[in-house]
């Protein structure tokens, strides 16, 4: 990643509808080269931030500087400078594959002369070589998203923004997907991307949290691992585990409980003194605990624990 040149700045932008406010006053900026992720539940105001920032929707106050021209005085020039991929697939499904790259180049106003090679490199880095001639319909789903990916790219634009670009593709489509990613980025594109995927968002070089409109978060992914966790993390088997959940909301020792999966996940103040009294603990209350030990925090307990300290604190307000 290249830390130099700054590709976006965000200060205060804020996005009312009506009296819903769906993004409230996030400031942040970007770099060249940079994959900076947006992660956060459906709902967060993730993807209207990033519609503001391709001069989709005015701010409605605030202010965000794209490739270097300001989204509310200037999206045509913003909008001519990026590329953009929606969550929803929207290409034409009964044109063939090269039929999508020619209109796309013809809708960018990719100059006459550099039209087939430009077709060339994008088929190239979507992995589509032999696939032209396919009815674009008839492709999988991950093979659809890098043609997407190709067309949004064609007028090799210095930023890109990416709306919840694996939702719905295999896990292998998505990993192959992100290889395309990376590549674009070590050849200085900015990629911003959003998602609801915590694995996904390892692959971002920094991320933001975003949660009701507000960013609780920004870092890469192992400084939000090391700084938000209020504690040390326990990961709890156990039988029965819904009465376990239950119980451990009132644990002396215990900050916070979680289900993943089939098992828990505890956020204690010292995990070496609190697992001898939270086995104690379940123990009377008719939990057997097969196994209980300290784990290295995901981007996912990090984002629970924020969020639930959030919640809390908004409901003490009210």
């Amino acid at each position: 990643m290249n830390n130099g040149e700054r590709s976006v700045l965000i200060e205060d932008l804020v996005k009312r509808f009506g009296d819903f406010t769906a993004v409230d006053h996030i400031n942040l900026e970007t770099h060249q080269g940079e994959i900076f992720g947006f992660l956060g539940p459906n709902g967060a105001g993730k993807s209207t931030t990033i519609r503001m920032l391709c001069g989709l929707l005015r701010p409605t106050s605030g202010r965000a500087v794209v490739a270097g021209f300001d989204v509310a005085r200037q999206p045509e020039a913003v909008r001519q400078h990026i590329g953009y991929m929606s969550q929803k697939f929207s290409l034409y499904n009964d044109l063939k594959v090269i039929e999508n790259l020619r209109l796309f180049a013809g809708l960018y106003n990719v100059p006459h002369n550099v039209v087939q090679e430009r077709i060339g490199w994008a088929v190239e880095m979507a992995d589509l070589k032999g696939q032209e001639g396919m009815i674009t319909s008839t492709l999988p789903g991950g093979w659809k998203q890098r043609l997407a990916l190709g067309c949004a790219v064609l007028h090799r634009p210095p930023i890109i923004f990416l709306d919840e670009p694996t939702s719905g593709v295999d896990p292998i489509s998505r990993r192959q997907f992100w290889d395309v990613i990376h590549q674009m980025s070590a050849d200085g594109v900015t990629v911003f991307v959003t998602t609801h995927y915590m694995e996904e968002a390892e692959y971002c070089n920094r991320l933001a949290l975003i949660y009701r409109g507000k960013m609780v978060a920004l870092g890469t992914p192992t400084e939000l691992k090391q700084k938000f966790m209020t504690g040390e993390l326990l990961l709890l088997e156990c039988e029965p585990l819904g009465p376990a959940v239950e119980a451990l909301q009132s644990a002396p020792h215990v900050l916070d409980a979680a289900v993943f999966g089939n098992a828990l996940h505890l956020v204690v103040r010292k995990a070496a003194t609190s697992i001898p009294d939270i086995r104690a603990f379940l123990g009377t209350r008719g939990v057997t605990v097969s196994r209980i030990e300290p784990i290295r925090p995901s981007l996912e307990d990090v984002f629970v624990s924020l969020t639930t300290e959030r919640d809390a604190a908004r409901e003490e307000t009210n």
